[in-house]
């Protein structure tokens, strides 16, 4: 079922809202701690601690105005959600700096799976948006897959090697320009198997 349309930079907003919040916070309270019932918290538990309400409200919200939630929305939420609370409950940062990892391994997996039966499960999300030949979303399905695990192993890469400051920018910053640059050098296989115009129709009469 397709979902209420909202103003596109409103969706941005709550999508991206709550990593931006993060950074913010991680930014202004990293040479902080904040001692509760004996124990000290420090500023990336802290401002994962503010991530996490602030993702559920923020995904709620995009729900409400749009009607619906896509499989991929949903399962992040549920590990920011796992992840983050286990952070905050162990005060150990290491949870939520391997959610990242699960997720794009979680990704990977469904649309693994999907091509090993022959489909490409990334269509059922996106063919409305950017309609394509049925090879050409295979094509890309499997890039997409490929690409994910290299995100998953080099965020495993950089959590473990190097600083809270370098992860939280790499994770703020580094995986959406990637993402970006991946869907930007695309551009062949979206001119090379896009539908055309009348096709478009007779699916949507179909």
């Amino acid at each position: 079922m397709a979902g209420r349309k909202i103003n596109p930079w409103l969706k941005i907003g709550l999508e991206l809202g709550p990593v931006i919040a993060f950074f913010v916070a991680f930014t202004r309270l990293k040479d902080h701690t904040v001692t509760l019932g004996g124990a000290e918290y420090g500023g990336f538990i802290l401002a994962t601690a503010g991530f996490v309400p602030l993702m559920i409200v923020t995904t709620l919200i995009l729900w409400r105005l749009t009607g619906r939630l896509s499989p991929m929305q949903v399962a992040t939420l549920v590990l920011v959600v796992v992840f983050g609370g286990l952070s905050i409950w162990f005060n150990d940062e290491r949870f939520f700096k391997m959610k990242p990892t699960l997720i794009y391994l979680l990704f990977a997996g469904l649309l693994g799976f999907g091509l090993l039966r022959g489909k490409s499960y990334l269509a059922l999300v996106m063919d409305e948006v950017m309609p394509l030949e049925h090879e050409g979303w295979m094509i890309l399905t499997r890039r997409l897959t490929a690409f994910f695990v290299g995100l998953a192993v080099l965020n495993e890469a950089i959590w473990r090697t190097m600083s809270d400051e370098a992860w939280v920018n790499f994770k703020t910053f580094g995986l959406t320009a990637a993402i970006f640059l991946f869907f930007l050098t695309q551009g062949g296989v979206f001119k090379r198997y896009e539908v055309a115009e009348d096709r478009r129709r007779d699916r949507s009469a179909d």
